[in-house]
């Protein structure tokens, strides 16, 4: 039997990278997935093709995750059309890096929309169906930034660290429901995000720091996320889990 047999999954921002490596790997284990996206229907609509022909139902949402409005609608619609929600993976973010004395309101306050306050809108949404049906996995994209911090990346690891704290507190608030949160905290992953970090002299530097010598791929963290979602991680909430290489430990 596959590990998600019968679940349904959200899984947002997953038109490309680590999301689009998530909702395949869910979809692979036999978890119907409903997956947002905010600008590229082109991707969105290979993404949901290529679930489908793993034999689930899928569906793409252009909704974005950092207006709580969108997030009602969001879950209203995948709910009338997957019929419950099993699993939240919040996975939506971005990064505006800039030293503090040159980061602008405008991009402190975009960071921590799309990143943190996202969580918050996607969470405050499922928790509903997922109270009534006295189960849930909510797993929350933090990042190794938000644990160690990085000059010139105040807003990222702000928004990240928040993460962490916010999934602390819902796995003591909603644990009695059986219903489990966690983070998880990527290192350097090989996404159209980070790919400057392999530019130039110093691709070798950022190695360097990495006990197991590489940076990490979509599918190890979408490999953690599956761990976080099915019944193999039945006891296990609260918790942030470092996916990187080493890198913090």
């Amino acid at each position: 039997m596959k590990l998600l047999e019968n679940k349904v999954a959200i899984v947002t921002g997953a038109s490309r990278g680590i999301g689009e490596a998530i909702a395949l790997k869910f979809a692979a284990q036999g978890a119907d997935v409903a997956f947002t996206y905010v600008s590229s229907d082109e991707k969105a609509q290979a993404l949901e093709a290529k679930l489908i022909a793993l034999g689930v139902k899928a569906k793409a949402y252009k909704s974005n995750a950092g207006v709580y409005e969108e997030c009602e609608t969001l879950v209203a619609e995948v709910l009338k059309e997957f019929g419950k929600i099993d699993i939240c993976v919040n996975n939506a973010g971005i990064s505006k890096d800039n030293l503090l004395l040159r980061m602008s309101p405008e991009q402190w306050d975009d960071v921590m929309n799309i990143n943190l306050k996202s969580v918050y809108n996607m969470t405050k949404q499922v928790i509903r169906p997922m109270m009534k049906a006295k189960s849930g996995s909510i797993i929350n994209m933090s990042s190794v930034i938000g644990i160690m911090g990085n000059a010139g990346q105040s807003s990222y690891a702000a928004s990240k660290a928040g993460i962490i704290g916010f999934s602390k507190s819902i796995a003591q608030e909603l644990g009695s429901r059986n219903i489990r949160c966690n983070a998880v905290a990527p290192g350097f992953v090989e996404t159209d995000m980070t790919s400057y970090l392999k530019e130039g002299e110093g691709a070798a530097n950022y190695i360097q720091q990495i006990p197991l010598a590489r940076f990490g791929t979509p599918e190890d963290i979408a490999n953690v996320c599956l761990f976080l979602a099915s019944d193999m991680s039945g006891y296990v909430t609260g918790q942030t889990i470092s996916t990187c290489g080493g890198l913090c430990m």
